[in-house]
């Protein structure tokens, strides 16, 4: 490894929040101790548990912080950019490496090692005290070994030449421009240029989006510049195979991450993210149809979206039809939904973009006017049928795939058959509605494909981990669980007499079968929703204990209470334009 430039490196240091407060002297003496070594695209940095003996700056480039998942599998976890350090807060503290860094371009990185670290300290106690308590401040609000960031450079590559690539990057840098310096270059303006010009231009830009507007060289250039691919399609077309140099397969993009942009002229083509889909499998997709999407997808992009995460809770759910109206008209503006059970089937409203009034008026007719649970049976798999159930969600949301839904969705569900929770991000909404909302004993399980799915409630009542998992950002999490305690005013050991329970019910409580399967079924994922309410940007927590978990009737009283809740939390419009008009009931 060759020493590089003092006064660049000085430079470099000098713009840097951690070296930022260190004297001249020290920064010269830090200058001379650090070594260049270049990373090609894809290679490791250093692996998750390795022993921390050095740290680094990232000079050109871009790296990927990778974590496993509970099934070992590698996830980014974010992205180091150029002139951002890693690796600094293991090595001060003495701790293995907390995540896997691998370049995801070609880069250029500054190492100083422990001892040479140590050796500063010796000479610049002070200074570089300093600097280590910065370091570890900064781990204990991020929770990082080192800077994690979005993605700051992206290609806009076409699927083919009728691809309108040039309208989606200006909206898209349009976009962009509100969180900070963009730029948008294309082989106009970029052709030609050596590697040194992109560098300078990355370095002084938060983002850079490069415009792939040719077939050639320029394009292999746009993708080795970018942190993140955006594959451009027009959802109409019939999917074919992508031109070698989009790296549309997973190990061509060096884990770099890849979004699908599907492009329409109107409304989206029910199974055309399917079909694009199977043509770049283990990828990220959106709907674009306006320069509306487009603004949401540079939130997403960014790390500034706001997701909504909803939890079960039987008829107490319909709080969240409340709330969501309340959250739109705070300007809170979702990117994002997944729940369970009942939150499941409400976060499909808010994921096909229903207004507060279609909420309102289709959740009403599926769960008050048609009693979904009226088509009890003999109980030898559940008190219910479920065909009910069933068949109002195919009249509900009709035959679409999640693929279809214009906002990203999840739904949870808990696999019998593993005994694991499943996420389900594509397949028939309502069938995976269908199982996400299968409470034990109440209602049959789905099975499909020879496993058995039931509540996803019964292992994870509030997946905010699994939101977390998916989108960086802020995230809005609806408890309704943490107040669902089943209480009685009874005390016996067997059946108690029908007198008691009717007496028990005129004191505001309930014991039976239902109740007692709903919140049996939920339990078990209560007592780990503490650390999962802990993720939440804004966790609400509506008061729902006058709310009886099958009280179907309470609809229009819970909506409104979850409206008046969120109201109190976080405000409403309250201006002429936008009146607080009441929903027709």
């Amino acid at each position: 490894m060759d020493s590089v430039d003092s006064n660049q490196t000085r430079d470099i240091l000098k713009s840097l929040p951690l070296f930022r407060h260190l004297d001249d002297a020290a920064l010269a003496e830090l200058g001379d101790e650090l070594q260049w070594f270049a990373l090609p695209g894809g290679a490791s940095l250093f692996e998750q548990g390795d022993p921390s003996d050095a740290l680094y700056v990232l000079k050109s480039g871009s790296v990927g912080a990778f974590r496993n998942d509970q099934n070992g599998n590698a996830q980014l976890a974010g992205v180091v950019a150029a002139g951002e350090t890693v690796g600094e807060v293991g090595m001060m503290i003495d701790m293995p490496r907390n995540a896997s860094i691998r370049a995801l371009r070609d880069s250029e990185l500054l190492r100083l090692s422990r001892d040479d670290f140590e050796r500063l300290v010796n000479h610049h106690p002070k200074a570089m005290l300093a600097m280590a308590r910065l370091a570890v401040r900064r781990m204990s609000t991020h929770d990082d070994d080192g800077a994690m960031t979005a993605p700051r450079t992206f290609a806009v590559l076409r699927h083919n030449s009728g691809v309108n690539v040039h309208g989606f990057a200006e909206e898209l840098v349009r976009m962009l421009s509100a969180f900070g310096a963009c730029a948008m270059i294309d082989k106009k303006e970029g052709g030609g240029r050596l590697s040194s010009w992109f560098n300078e231009l990355e370095a002084k830009t938060r983002f850079v989006v490069y415009v792939a507007d040719a077939d050639d060289d320029w394009q292999a250039l746009c993708v080795r510049q970018a942190d993140c691919l955006l594959l451009l399609a027009n959802a109409a077309e019939t999917p074919g195979e992508w031109p070698p140099s989009a790296c549309a397969d997973a190990s061509s993009a060096l884990s770099r991450p890849r979004h699908l942009i599907l492009l329409y002229t109107g409304d989206i083509i029910d199974g055309a993210a399917r079909r694009w889909l199977a043509k770049t499998p283990l990828i990220r997709h959106h709907h674009v149809r306006s320069a509306h999407d487009i603004r949401r997808v540079a939130r997403l992009l960014t790390g500034r979206s706001l997701s909504l995460v909803l939890s079960g809770g039987g008829a107490r759910g319909f709080t969240q039809i409340g709330i969501v109206r309340a959250l739109r008209e705070a300007g809170m503006e979702i990117d994002c939904v997944g729940g369970s059970s009942i939150g499941a089937i409400i976060g499909a409203g808010v994921a096909l973009e229903w207004s507060d009034q279609e909420m309102f008026d289709n959740y009403k007719k599926s769960f008050v006017t048609s009693r979904p649970l009226g088509d009890y049976t003999l109980p030898l798999v559940a008190l219910t049928r479920g065909k009910r159930v069933a068949r109002l969600l195919r009249e509900q949301f009709g035959a679409r795939d999640i693929t279809d839904l214009p906002l990203p969705y999840f739904c949870c569900s808990s696999n019998l058959t593993s005994g694991q929770l499943d996420t389900h991000r594509d397949g028939p909404l309502w069938l995976w509605l269908r199982a996400s909302c299968a409470i034990p004993g109440v209602l049959p399980p789905v099975c499909h494909h020879g496993e058995v799915y039931v509540d996803g409630a019964v292992i994870n009542n509030l997946p905010t981990d699994i939101m977390n998992a998916l989108q960086p950002g802020a995230m809005a999490a609806v408890d309704i669980g943490a107040d669902d305690a089943l209480r009685t005013c009874i005390e016996e050991y067997a059946t108690p007499p029908w007198w008691k329970l009717v007496f028990d019910f005129s004191r505001g409580t309930r014991l039976g079968i239902f109740d007692i399967l709903i919140r049996s079924g939920m339990v078990n994922a209560e007592l780990a929703s503490s650390d999962r309410r802990q993720l939440a940007s804004l966790l609400l927590e509506p008061p729902v204990r006058d709310i009886g978990l099958l009280d179907w009737k309470a609809y229009d009283r819970a909506v409104d209470a979850g409206y008046q809740y969120a109201l109190r939390v976080i405000g409403g419009r309250r201006d002429g334009l936008h009146e607080q008009t009441p929903l027709r009931v």
